[in-house]
């Protein structure tokens, strides 16, 4: 199996009264890694990196590398409209050495399809490690079209997509057209492009049990759909919710009650609303009880004990 294949988690950037928690963020990929997630994502859209400048970026990519160390592989989220400039900061963290590059189309611009193929040959050809597409145009304004996407596998540093345009007719054509490697964005959507033939996900739901996200992709691997079905119906709930409010606010939300971060975000992303916090806490807490596979699920009473620990909202 290919590196670019399962379940990677786009780590957020846990925050600790204004300041990079590095040591928060360190003890999040730990825990991620040791519940089995494929990879991981350093300044990715979940991880806030629009608001990170270069130091605070590089110091993270560096601490969550140190801390997962040949555990799982660590991708760099990179964006940005200008290919000169996107061009220059690859070839400064090439240094760091990254699993890979995960780069968005250029955003605001809108350019056309030869402009998309061109700014990513470009990447591409500074890269000292290979370079995710990233396909999200309800953030970029531009979709990166099958045809496009078809020249670029032509080059050897290029070796995925994340495909976020909710599409899934686009997706077929991706995993049928090409020989990339079909990473899910869209949560939501993740049963049905595995089951289509996509290759894994680049998921921030699964910042929450990653153990039944890994468990699901190993069940459809397996052929053994209709336990992924009832797994994923499972974790649907969760899901829909993560995304109800501007992502990371809720994922934040709910690692917060979990006790593993702070519930802090930098603006102008905010908080979960209060609504919401109530409505994820009981969604939370009804996750907790479903077992680890081949392990038996956590006592509700236990669950619920935990819950009124951390103060969630029954």
């Amino acid at each position: 199996m290919s590196i670019f294949e399962g379940i990677w988690v786009p780590l957020v950037t846990p925050f600790r009264q204004g300041k990079l928690d590095l040591y928060g963020a360190q003890q999040l990929a730990l825990n991620l890694s040791a519940a089995g997630v494929h990879g991981l994502v350093a300044c990715g859209t979940t991880g806030e990196a629009a608001t990170l400048n270069e130091h605070e970026q590089d110091k993270l990519l560096c601490g969550v590398m140190e801390a997962v160390q040949d555990r799982c592989p660590v991708a760099m989220g990179i964006g940005g409209s200008d290919t000169r400039a996107v061009t220059e900061k690859i070839e400064r963290l090439n240094a760091l050495r990254p699993a890979a590059f995960l780069v968005s189309a250029p955003s605001y611009v809108r350019p056309s399809q030869e402009g998309i193929r061109l700014h990513f040959e470009a990447l591409a050809a500074v890269a000292e490690s290979p370079l995710v597409l990233y396909n999200i145009p309800a953030r970029t304004g531009v979709n990166i079209d099958v045809a496009t996407v078809s020249a670029l596998e032509q080059h050897a540093n290029i070796v995925a997509i994340k495909e976020s345009s909710g599409n899934l007719a686009q997706t077929m054509e991706l995993i049928n057209r090409t020989s990339l490697r079909v990473l899910c964005g869209d949560d939501s959507l993740l049963f049905n492009m595995l089951c289509l033939g996509g290759h894994g996900a680049i998921s921030a739901a699964a910042h929450i049990r990653p153990d039944l996200f890994v468990h699901l992709f190993e069940l459809v691997r397996a052929a053994q759909l209709g336990s992924a079905r009832a797994l994923f119906k499972q974790l649907l709930p969760m899901i829909q919710l993560l995304f109800s409010e501007p992502n990371p606010g809720p994922v934040k939300a709910a690692l917060a009650m979990q006790g593993q971060i702070q519930d802090e975000l930098r603006l102008p992303m905010t908080r979960m609303s209060a609504a919401g916090r109530v409505k994820l806490a009981r969604a939370l807490e009804k996750l907790m009880t479903v077992p680890v596979a081949g392990k038996s699920a956590q006592p509700e009473s236990a669950v619920r004990g935990k819950s009124r620990l951390l103060g969630l909202v029954r």
